[in-house]
């Protein structure tokens, strides 16, 4: 137990109180009943002006009635002011609007009820205030047995989210309806090999590129090739004691049930046997991008050879050189538990012999990939920044540290800060146990979240920190938690109530993506556990420290501090560690935390410099480049549809990207054109239109060689029964045309028979950004079936994750802004001050384009994380600006200038101190090799500065250019000296014996 808590003690220390109190002020707190109450309006009012009772008197009365319930209000400010009639002025003083001539009613009312609802708030968390000081072993408890509860779940219950697809692809997309539809017309699982995808392939598969040394030509190593494709074919996977190859997980083609394979591996099998029989590779005929096999058919390979050289002037074009050639091994899938393992077996073998061909291959580079390796990379950043958390949280520590000291070793309060920030952690911990016990699976975007946490926070711990500090030293230390919780709360709640309703709007059922929604749900857990936590567990610390001072024990080593005449005989290094200040507080410095390092710095040096006329200028001039930065930014906005954005930087999905976007962009994904109704092929307006369709496309259709088919053949089918006859006796059982029968869907109705559906696949040529190009195309295509004759879907599986991503992934920020500023609008008319919603709306809007700008600029694309974070951002310059810009807008000295060096010596040390903490606690994201922590490192670091720059250089010197004016301020201090002097007056001349007193 702390030293005072005894009951014999706190009686002890009481009486003392009392003494010192009535030695300090000869009146007592409040006159002697009845004049305990507020004095009469009628009475005050009839040694100063006369009035006629109007209905606007009539409102006042009533009203002055209503205030009458907040006399404990009056009371502590009467104890602030040293005297009753102090105390009731400046509760009173609020209600000078009152007798303006003029004044509507509705007016009148309207300041009335944000008057009574901050009191009201006020008065509340006074109340809370002095309720944790009573309790706070109670508030201390609490939280901690909750954390130690639900830390336990977290360990017990922590499941990765192996899903990729349903976290960062959007939810409810036309594309996923295609999907559906194309599935239930051709097998997906079936046409897996021909639907191409770059990173987005479905199922199980195994995927590899091999590249030739600079200046060499892969196609003369077809023999090594072969040896690698013959080694994965033999590769053996035990499962309970058999032994599966690929033979038997392969997908099987229908007409001969042998395993499909890339038709590449035709091609280099024709290049070694011309080497076999020592005939030059010139004899074997290699076009790009389609190809003729030796069994006729022919081929799109434009997806399996990269880096081609074309023989000049070759009409055929012909293949010179390649640098890159790339085999897929497709695995079926048949929806049983068992397959699925053995083929993640499969998949991890390949992967352990691609990596041991490349030791035993060095004069090619091999790059692998599997179906597993784009979630196993999307988790390995959460593998990779587990070291580097706990540094950024052992920096935040430090900072708050270090920042909450002070050379007084009394008031100093270096492990508050220490306790503040230990305190987001553990409500962080209870948040993560309660979303593992409603059975959440983990994925790497939540490690935003305490970042997130943090950065709001530690504002609520620096704020309570600096309103203890503005306290009377002389109060009780319950009073002084009391009076801090009135003077911080009431913003920390608002500003806590935007952050729950902003991520809230995130995770409302308008999010399009599942990642953006956890993590919404989350963080709005989080800043409710934050809120809590910060008011019991904080607040308890808060009591326990403002005790140690009040008792003088030492802030660090909480031993007694000795008197100054004992110190006086102890060595320098003792006197400096068991310093309380007392030689720097002389009867004109009432406020010994003054000697704060920040508050001192701001008051002595910053808040001149900023506001010195000269400095205005140039910051005008800096606002205006960061503002033209923005909107150039603005105008350059790229969709984050790669998701590679959100992977390891260094892991082996992402070297393959690279290397595929390199190699293999020339061409985009394959598109499957889908004719899902009955259609007239024969008839020459439809084969017109079908031809407009796939104009500019490389096209891969059995419509396009059965029409040459029949040109070469010089066959008619100008009517229904030859075409289908034809097609079916003749085109479809030649050995090359054989493999279109996967392509169309035959119905028989008596003896003749239709088409009932189709499907041909498009190619279209690219740069290297592929996959733009790929949502062009398919923005391009949709319109299409909707006007042309021809009933058509295309799909491809990379549209999942492309299709309207960009409106998808924006639309969390848009619906969360929306809130904020509805909400700001809404209460506009409901806080202290309009104009304070009307600042702070702007100075979010300035800050939220700007780093929405900048990281354009940044090359951050718009992606889930850069998202989440601009969300954040908005909260975050409302957490930071609010509490300035009302205290500068409630402020009454005579002009702005001195109005906004008082809100920066209010709030600038808590601004400052948690923005730094913020910021230094971002460093070590920098070194994790991650896309995702690089992101998130940019844009947290782009909200943090330009909320810093806006409170400590934009604000200050463009709130002294524009509204609220502060000259009525001189008018009314005028007319209440006046009124003041003509008040005591009276009191001397009815109340002769109180003359010494007056």
């Amino acid at each position: 137990m702390l030293p005072g808590l005894g009951e014999g003690g706190e009686r002890g220390k009481k009486k003392e109180r009392k003494r010192e109190k009535k030695a300090r002020n000869p009146h007592p707190p409040f006159p002697p009943s009845p004049a305990r109450s507020l004095p009469s309006p009628a009475h005050t009012h009839t040694h100063t002006r006369t009035h006629t009772h109007t209905p606007l008197i009539n409102i006042w009365l009533s009203c002055c009635n209503l205030l009458q319930s907040f006399k404990g209000v009056v009371e502590r400010e009467g104890e602030r002011k040293g005297n009753w009639q102090e105390g009731v002025r400046s509760y009173t003083c609020h209600m000078c609007f009152l007798r303006r001539p003029g004044a509507s009613a509705g007016w009148i009312w309207w300041r009335m009820l944000r008057q009574v609802i901050h009191r009201g708030l006020q008065s509340f968390f006074y109340k809370l205030g002095l309720f944790v000081s009573r309790h706070p072993v109670f508030f201390l408890t609490v939280p901690a047995v909750l954390t130690i509860i639900f830390g336990f779940s977290l360990l017990n219950r922590f499941q990765p989210d192996t899903d990729l697809e349903s976290l960062v692809a959007p939810s409810h997309s036309l594309a996923k309806i295609e999907r559906s539809l194309a599935s239930s017309l051709f097998s997906l699982d079936q046409s897996k090999s021909q639907l191409y995808s770059d990173l987005h392939t479905p199922g199980r598969y195994g995927r590899v590129i091999l590249l030739s040394k600079p200046g060499g030509n892969i196609l003369h190593q077809a023999d090594v090739i072969l040896q690698i494709h013959r080694a994965v074919l033999e590769m053996k996977v035990n499962y309970k004691g058999y032994n599966y190859t690929f033979s038997h997980l392969c997908v099987l083609r229908n007409q001969d049930k042998k395993c499909v394979l890339d038709d590449i591996i035709s091609v280099l099998k024709d290049l070694r046997q011309a080497a076999l029989s020592n005939k030059t590779t010139a004899s074997v005929q290699v076009s790009y991008p389609n190809t003729k096999l030796k069994d006729g058919r022919s081929s799109f390979i434009g997806h399996q050879l990269g880096g081609v050289m074309e023989v000049p002037n070759s009409k055929d074009q012909r293949v010179k050189s390649a640098r890159a050639i790339q085999i897929t091994y497709y695995l079926q899938t048949y929806g049983s538990v068992t397959q699925d393992l053995i083929g993640e077996k499969w998949e991890s073998e390949f992967c352990k012999l691609m990596h041991k061909m490349q030791l035993d291959h060095q004069d090619l580079q091999l790059y692998s990939l599997a179906s597993f390796s784009l979630w196993k990379d999307f988790h390995q950043t959460s593998l990779l920044a587990r070291g580097k958390i706990l540094v950024s949280l052992m920096l935040i520590l430090l900072t708050a540290t270090l920042s909450s000291s002070m050379k007084d070793c009394l008031r100093s309060k270096p492990f508050l800060g220490l306790l503040g920030v230990l305190t987001i952690c553990i409500s962080s911990v209870t948040a993560a146990g309660i979303f593992f016990i409603t059975d959440g699976k983990y994925n790497s975007t939540l490690l935003g979240i305490p970042f997130f946490a943090m950065g709001h926070g530690t504002k609520g711990v620096f704020e309570l920190l600096s309103g203890w500090r503005r306290t009377r030293e002389n109060l009780p230390f319950k009073d002084r938690v009391a009076d801090a919780y009135s003077d911080v709360m009431v913003s920390y709640t608002m500003t806590s109530s935007l952050y729950f309703i902003a991520f809230g709007m995130g995770a409302s059922p308008f999010t399009n993506i599942e990642a953006v929604k956890v993590f919404c749900q989350n963080m709005c857990v989080s800043i409710l556990l934050n809120y809590f936590y910060i008011f019991s567990f904080f607040g308890s610390c808060l009591v326990f420290a403002g005790q140690l001072e009040q008792n003088r024990y030492h802030s660090i080593f909480c031993c007694k501090i000795p008197s100054a005449e004992y110190l006086d005989r102890k060595p320098v290094w003792f006197q400096t560690m068991m310093n309380d200040g007392h030689q720097h507080t002389s009867h004109h410095e009432t406020n010994p935390y003054q000697h704060h390092f920040i508050q001192h710095f701001l008051r002595e040096h910053y808040n001149e410099w900023i506001t010195n006329i000269y400095v205005k200028p140039f910051v005008v001039i800096l606002y205006l480049i960061y503002a033209s930065f923005s909107f150039m930014g603005c105008l350059q906005i790229n969709d984050g549809a790669n998701i590679i954005n959100l992977l390891a930087s260094e892991s082996p999905s992402v070297s393959y990207a690279l290397i595929q976007q390199k190699y293999f962009s020339n061409y985009s994904p394959v598109i499957g054109f889908y004719i899902y109704e009955p259609l007239e092929y024969w008839n020459g307006t439809v084969q017109e239109d079908l031809k407009t369709l796939s104009q500019g496309f490389n096209t891969v259709s059995w419509i396009e060689q059965y029409y040459q088919y029949l040109r070469v053949g010089n066959i008619s089918a100008t009517n229904k029964s030859d075409f289908i006859s034809i097609l079916q006796s003749s085109f479809l059982k030649k050995p090359e045309f054989q493999h279109f029968k996967n392509d169309i869907i035959f119905s028989k109705a008596g003896d003749e028979n239709n088409i009932i559906a189709s499907r041909l696949y498009l190619v279209a040529r690219t740069s290297e950004n592929t996959q733009r190009e790929a949502v062009e195309l398919l923005e391009k295509l949709r319109p299409l079936s909707l006007i042309q004759s021809i009933k058509f879907i295309v799909f491809n599986p990379t549209f999942v994750f492309m299709d309207h991503y960009g409106l998808s992934v924006t639309m969390p920020v848009l619906i969360s802004g929306f809130g904020i500023l509805l909400v700001l609008i809404l209460t506009f008319f409901l806080v202290i001050h309009p104009l304070g919603n009307f600042w702070l709306i702007l100075s979010v809007t300035s800050i939220e384009l700007g780093v929405l700008g900048l990281m354009t600029l940044w090359n951050v694309d718009m992606d889930c994380i850069s998202i989440l974070c601009l969300i954040y951002t908005l909260n975050f310059a409302i957490d930071h600006c609010a509490p300035l810009l009302y205290t500068f807008v409630l402020a009454t000295e005579h002009t702005r200038t001195q109005c906004i060096k008082n809100s920066l010596q209010e709030h600038g040390t808590a601004i400052l101190q948690n923005v730094s903490s913020f910021l230094i606690g971002l460093v070590p994201l920098l070194f994790v090799p991650s896309n995702l922590t690089f992101t998130l490192f940019k844009c947290l670091l782009l909200a943090g500065s330009c909320t810093l720059l806006h409170c400590f250089v934009i604000l200050p010197v463009f709130l002294t250019f524009f509204p609220p004016s502060k000259k009525h301020h001189k008018k009314k201090k005028r007319a209440k000296r006046k009124e003041r002097e003509e008040i005591e007056c009276i009191e001397i001349q009815e109340n002769p014996d109180h003359v010494t007193a007056v």
